[in-house]
């Protein structure tokens, strides 16, 4: 006796069909976005960072041997330099901006074994504009303090050196901010030809802060305060801002205030 086959028929209408079908598939697209970040996500954090995709050059002035000025209270302006050029790279970072740093600590870029301090301090300011260069910086702010024998000036400056009209632009906008934020100073930005590291750059766009007096009493107790240092880097960040931002500026005052030490 042959055995008997049982079939099972199951009848499903067009529509049935298709409704099995858009769930299938409802399925599959929910698997694929929840292993595959979503492309807007990606670009929604992208173009909110206004600095994002630019490498930006921060150089603290002096280091290791070469101390810099040197306060009444004994405050010593490499350190100092430092502290607020690691407060700026934290917000550049913030925005976005690749940051390169010339120096991250208390030493300089001379060879090693050079002993002869002149011939550390030339070594050192020819290996930061090699660095700058080599990190294809698309701009660079160097961070230094003023010293003069009075004691009575106060306030900051920006400086640039005029081989280009992005020089003046960016340092314009800085010292615009330190101006409105600090409210200590009312110099424009000026320039300056005796700064190497600034004449180095022929196709970077550049600017030196000399952020305060280290002469003057007053100011270099507060350049020592670390809130008065945040103020400080957050006026270059803004100013950097409506640079990046494509603001432009006048070409600043060429004749500058009182000179201290800028040439160093």
């Amino acid at each position: 006796m042959r055995g008997v086959r049982k079939r099972l028929l199951v009848w499903i209408s067009y529509r049935g069909a298709a409704r099995i079908g858009l769930g299938i598939a409802a399925v599959m697209l929910t698997v694929v976005l929840l292993t595959q970040e979503v492309p807007a996500t990606r670009t929604w954090t992208y173009w909110t960072l206004p600095l994002s995709g630019k490498v930006i050059a921060i150089d603290a002035g002096h280091g290791g041997v070469d101390g810099g000025a040197v306060s009444k209270q004994g405050l010593v302006e490499k350190d100092l330099n430092l502290a607020i050029a690691l407060q700026l790279r934290d917000f550049l970072q913030q925005a976005g901006a690749i940051v390169v740093m010339t120096r991250e600590g208390d030493y300089d870029l001379a060879e090693e074994g050079t002993s002869k301090i002149s011939k550390r301090k030339t070594q050192d300011l020819l290996n930061r504009a090699k660095f700058v260069k080599d990190k294809h910086a698309s701009l660079l702010l160097s961070i230094h303090m003023n010293s003069i024998p009075s004691p009575k000036w106060s306030g900051a400056q920006t400086f640039f050196y005029p081989n280009q009209p992005e020089n003046a632009i960016l340092a314009s906008l800085i010292q615009d901010e330190i101006r409105r934020n600090l409210g200590n100073t009312e110099r424009l930005a000026a320039t300056v030809n005796t700064i190497y590291l600034l004449k180095a750059m022929d196709e970077v766009p550049s600017a030196l802060v000399e952020v305060g007096f280290l002469s003057n009493p007053g100011e270099a107790t507060r350049l020592a305060d670390s809130e008065y240092q945040k103020k400080v880097a957050a006026s270059i960040y803004q100013g950097v801002l409506r640079f990046t931002a494509g603001e432009k500026w006048g070409t600043g005052n060429p004749g500058g205030a009182a000179g201290g030490k800028t040439g160093s």
